[in-house]
């Protein structure tokens, strides 16, 4: 499998969309609720323990950071969404910088949207799909932190998902992933080939 994941480097953190990078890159966005694992992902997927930045406490990370991992390919990491605690001015914020990125971003070529396996299609979860759709943005699901279920409970919950995804029209592709046992990673490395144009 192509391994040019393993050389994604911090480049930038945009707090607003003026300060997003002006390159021509291919980009692939990151989104998912605060504790869903995103950053525990982005890491195991690039081979790396502190690229992208773990936190204790949900909801840290309010900036959009950039990691290229060569001339002409990209990695966004976007805020995590929907944690309570954050201050509704902060979210609000969020949501702009959100909206301003996935809306505006001409390079976007598709969204990973990451999600607990245990808890998936939370309402700011089905929110992110729809923007996605109506922006005709191509949408990847991460079923994260699969190795908390049993093998049997997570194939379930694998085509649940699936089903309800077909069933409320959405298009996107769902897989299992595990950042602890390193499972999934052929599969999300494909998606991101594909879409980042690595065949």
């Amino acid at each position: 499998m192509v391994s040019n994941y393993r050389n994604a480097s911090y480049f930038i953190s945009a707090s607003r969309a003026s300060e997003f990078p002006g390159h021509e890159m291919l980009e692939v966005g990151f989104a998912g609720r605060s504790n869903a694992g995103k950053s525990s992902a982005i890491n195991t997927l690039c081979d790396q323990k502190s690229l992208a930045r773990t936190s204790k406490t949900p909801g840290r990370t309010q900036l959009i950071n950039f990691f290229p991992i060569d001339d002409v390919r990209c990695l966004v990491d976007l805020p995590g969404y929907g944690y309570a605690k954050v201050p509704e001015k902060i979210r609000r914020e969020w949501q702009k910088l959100m909206e301003s990125y996935l809306g505006e971003r001409k390079q976007l070529r598709g969204l990973v949207v990451i999600m607990d396996i245990r808890h998936p299609l939370k309402d700011y979860d089905m929110q992110m799909l729809d923007w996605c759709d109506q922006m005709g943005t191509p949408v990847h699901v991460l079923l994260t932190k699969a190795d908390k279920l049993k093998k049997g409970a997570a194939s379930k919950q694998l085509l649940s998902v699936r089903k309800i995804l077909k069933d409320e029209g959405f298009k996107a592709t769902v897989q299992m992933f595990s950042a602890l046992k390193k499972t999934g990673i052929d599969d999300l490395q494909k998606v991101l080939n594909e879409w980042l144009e690595l065949d």
